[in-house]
Order: C-alpha cells, then sequence, then structure tokens
C-alpha cells in the first residue's frame, strides 16, 4: 500500500488459501480448549461429515440443527467449526454480537488469493474507510445508469436465444452477467479481446474454490494453487493497467472503476491502485457470481411452478407493455418479480454461508464459547426451517407479501446479510437479476427436461452442479 494513501492496514495475507490454514485452526483450537469446554455437536473426526458437507450441506446442517440446537461444533477434515443457525443466531453474528467476530482470518481469507484486500476479507477500520470510499459508487444514480447496460445487454441475449431449443441457463447467464460486469464495472467493451481476457482469467482463478480439499492443498508447479497465483498475477497487469490509464485520462466515466478512481474519504484521500484493484475484483466476485445464480435459481423455479412465470408476465404486460421494463420500473414497479426474486433467494441465498473467527469468548443461546475459533452463520439453512418458514422447501413468492413478512423474527431473511456490512452492491446485484428475469419471462415459458434433478454445488457460492438445461418456448 502506498504510504501516501493510507486508509488503514488491512493486515498480513495468510501465505495459503483453503484447508492450508488447517495447520493454524489446529493450534488455535488447542489453545482454546486451555480456556473451557467446547460447544457440544459433531467434534469427533469424520469422513462421512467431511464429505456431507461437500455435497450434502444443507441437510447435514439441518440434521446438526434439529440434534443440537442453534449452536453446535462440526468438525471438517480435521478442523473445528462452530455453526450458529437460526434467524437469532444470524442477528447475534452480524448485529448484536458482531463485535465477537472477525472475517478475515475465517474462511473469507480463502479468497485473498484472487480477490485481495476488498470488503469481504477487511476488518476494522480499513474496512470501514474503504466502505465509506466505495459508497458513492453504488449511489441510486449510478445503479440506475448500470441498469440501463443491464436492460440492454438483457434483451439483445435474450433475443439470440433458439425458440424451441434448450439452453444451459446457468452458463448462459453466467456470459450475459460477465459482459454486464464487464461494461457496468470496468466500462469495457464486452466484445474486446481486452475484457475477454480479464473475464477468463478471472473464471480461472475462481473455479479452484469448486475443487475438492485434497487437490485445494497440493502446491508447487502445475498444482491448482499455482494456477490461482498465476490467473491473479495476470489480473493485476490486466486491470492495473487499466487503472493506470484512466489516472493519467482523469476522466470520469458512467462505471464502478471511475467511481472508485475518483472517490475520496472525509479528508480528501483517495484509493490507490492497488486498493482499487482489490476492490474491483471484489465486486466482480460478488456481483457476477450471484446475479448469476439467483437468475439461474429462479428459472428452475418457474419451470417448476409456471403459473408464477405467467403471473409475473402478465405483470411486465400490464406495466410496460410490449417493451422492457425501463430502469426505474425494474424492481419499484413490478412487486410480483421482486416477490419471486426474493423467494428464489430465500431458497438459494448465494452467499450461502458467513464464515467468521471469534475474536473473544462468547455465550450465545447459554453456551459458552472461546475465542480464536472459526465460526459459520448459514442463511441458506436459515432460510428452511420450517419454524420459521411454513414448508420451506416450497416456492411461495407471496409469502413476501407484507403482511406475511411482518410476522418474522428479526434476522430469518438473510441472503444480502444485515446490520452494518450488509453487501454494498445489494441494490446493484437485485437490479441486474430483476433485468435478467423480466427479458426472460417476458419472451419464453421454461421447461425442464423429464429426468433433470438438480444438484445444488456450494464453490463458493450455490450453483446448480452440471448445468441447467431448460426448454424455451415463446409466448
Amino acid at each position: 500500500m502506498s504510504e501516501a494513501v493510507r486508509i488503514g492496514d488491512p493486515g498480513p495475507r495468510p501465505a495459503f488459501p483453503g484447508p492450508w490454514a488447517l495447520p493454524v485452526d489446529l493450534r488455535d483450537e488447542l489453545r482454546a480448549r486451555r480456556r473451557g469446554p467446547f460447544p457440544a455437536g459433531e467434534n469427533r473426526p469424520s469422513l462421512r461429515n467431511t464429505w456431507r458437507f461437500r455435497h450434502d450441506v444443507l441437510d447435514l446442517l439441518r440434521d446438526c440443527y434439529e440434534r443440537h440446537g442453534p449452536i453446535f461444533g462440526l468438525r471438517i477434515v480435521f478442523g473445528y467449526n462452530l455453526a450458529l443457525i437460526g434467524p437469532e443466531a444470524n442477528h447475534f453474528v452480524l448485529v448484536s454480537g458482531r463485535q465477537n467476530f472477525g472475517w478475515r482470518f475465517g474462511r473469507m481469507g480463502d479468497l485473498l488469493t484472487l480477490v485481495g484486500d476488498g470488503l469481504l476479507t477487511t476488518d476494522g477500520d480499513y474496512h470501514d474507510a474503504s466502505r465509506a470510499i466505495l459508497m458513492p459508487a453504488f449511489h441510486k444514480e449510478r445503479v440506475r445508469a448500470a441498469a440501463a447496460v443491464m436492460r440492454e445487454e438483457s434483451a439483445a441475449a435474450v433475443d439470440s436465444l433458439p425458440a424451441g431449443g434448450t439452453v444451459d441457463v446457468y452458463e448462459w447467464t453466467r456470459t450475459l452477467a460477465m459482459r454486464i460486469a464487464m461494461r457496468a464495472l470496468f466500462g469495457f467493451d464486452p466484445d474486446s479481446g481486452r475484457a475477454g481476457e480479464v473475464a477468463a482469467r478471472f473464471e480461472s482463478g475462481l473455479s479452484f474454490h469448486a475443487r475438492e480439499f485434497p487437490m485445494q492443498m497440493l502446491f508447487g508447479p502445475g498444482t491448482p494453487l499455482a494456477r490461482l497465483r498465476r490467473d491473479r498475477a495476470a489480473l493485476e497487469e490486466m486491470v492495473g493497467a487499466e487503472v493506470a490509464r484512466r489516472r493519467r485520462a482523469g476522466a470520469d466515466g458512467a462505471d464502478i472503476l471511475s467511481s472508485l478512481l475518483a472517490s475520496t474519504d472525509d479528508e480528501g484521500r483517495g484509493l490507490t491502485d492497488r486498493q482499487v484493484l482489490d476492490h474491483v475484483l471484489t465486486l466482480l466476485f460478488a456481483g457476477h457470481d450471484t446475479a448469476t445464480s439467483t437468475a439461474s435459481f429462479l428459472v428452475y423455479e418457474l419451470a417448476r411452478n409456471p403459473e408464477w412465470a405467467d403471473r409475473i408476465a402478465a405483470e411486465l404486460t400490464d406495466v410496460c407493455g410490449p417493451r422492457d421494463p425501463r430502469p426505474e420500473e425494474l424492481f419499484e414497479a413490478l412487486p410480483v418479480l421482486t416477490r419471486s426474486v426474493d423467494e428464489a433467494l430465500r431458497l438459494y441465498p448465494p452467499a450461502w454461508i458467513g464464515p467468521r473467527r471469534s475474536v473473544r469468548d462468547f455465550e450465545f443461546g447459554g453456551v459458552r464459547a472461546p475465542a480464536g475459533i472459526p465460526c459459520f452463520y448459514s442463511s441458506w439453512v436459515s432460510h428452511r426451517l420450517p419454524e420459521v418458514f411454513e414448508d420451506p422447501d416450497r416456492f411461495d413468492p407471496d409469502r413476501f407479501l407484507p403482511e406475511r413478512r411482518a410476522r418474522w423474527p428479526r434476522g430469518a431473511y438473510v441472503p444480502f446479510g444485515m446490520g452494518p456490512r450488509v453487501c454494498i452492491g445489494k441494490r446493484f446485484g437485485y437490479t441486474e437479476v430483476h433485468a435478467i428475469a423480466a427479458a426472460l419471462v417476458r419472451r419464453f415459458r421454461f421447461e425442464l427436461p423429464a429426468r433433470y434433478e438438480l444438484d445444488v454445488h456450494q464453490a463458493p457460492t450455490l450453483s446448480p452442479g452440471g448445468g441447467m438445461p431448460v426448454r424455451l418456448t415463446p409466448r
């Protein structure tokens, strides 16, 4: 970091991502055990639980919640983790007891090699100062300008789809979301070679986290970790060159990168080139992956519940006629579409887990826990608890009607987090999903293949394993 512009010290970067933090976890666990007993739970090493955490985590955590209550231990590989599940636990981790937890040395540190010191991987003064500087980039008018890009790209992408054909909606949406990100984040022409190379390098780096734990633990030439580091170095070179070029030009464009370069704190201090790079890559990860996931799972549920697709289509006709929604209409004038997006986020929250590390001894639900252990809450599990949401696995957007939503306990619905660290790009991503869904539903009906079974992967955000084939029939 440049000494000329300091907004705090984010702290050292871990040497290795992913399961290579295990030796540190085991050391900290031994230290923590001297402070008192650990909470009850699945505290013994278990290959079965390790496999289920990777391939059947929703049912694993629901089973543990039913047996042990809202706070319990779970050993993955050999590392101890403390789960806090349910609305009260969400509120405790995110708001009322947030001083007990840190982000950087929880599992969010796994992302450091790719995205660097962005809002997802930093704590304390550095995070707060960075967030204050980034806020203007997500002002309502900035998002409105980005919404025009979302609307234009979505309409063009939908118009290119084969009527009556079968499309992998997940891959199609992923390509579309990356095009939107290239324009709205970087101001790149998405058809240019530069945009294509940035997108390819970022996707390559992100694929590291989809690999099984043993592959993530390899190091040396030719390993996934070595490839991840090459991808990060290439992104530093390519995006860094664009940052330098923009600084020399001094022009303020409509994209997020331009806003970051122009933003300053209360004392007139701006971000260094390295800080801009880290924040842009973090936003690319947080926005691109989450929009792809949510739009894809929404299409899946609309294919299974065509009456809701028809209701959205009718609403679009009533509000917009034969055209696509204007930016200001995307989620201010389309309540049926909005409730459907909200329900998709309840069933499949992309940021399904919120990793932390306890930084002090704390008590929750009458259970004491020590400092120094990895902890997490899970929106995915909390959103599927039958005592909170009636028939929780059913797609029912009307559960978001104001009079029904008002009965939920605080912390019940947290797809974007809550409290001081609620997702800064919430409005951006929310608008993007509305734009993509509106363009699709207005033109097509959806049908899943007869033998298709959804396989949800979490690597690191939720996604449909093996893609999501959908037959598109013109309306």
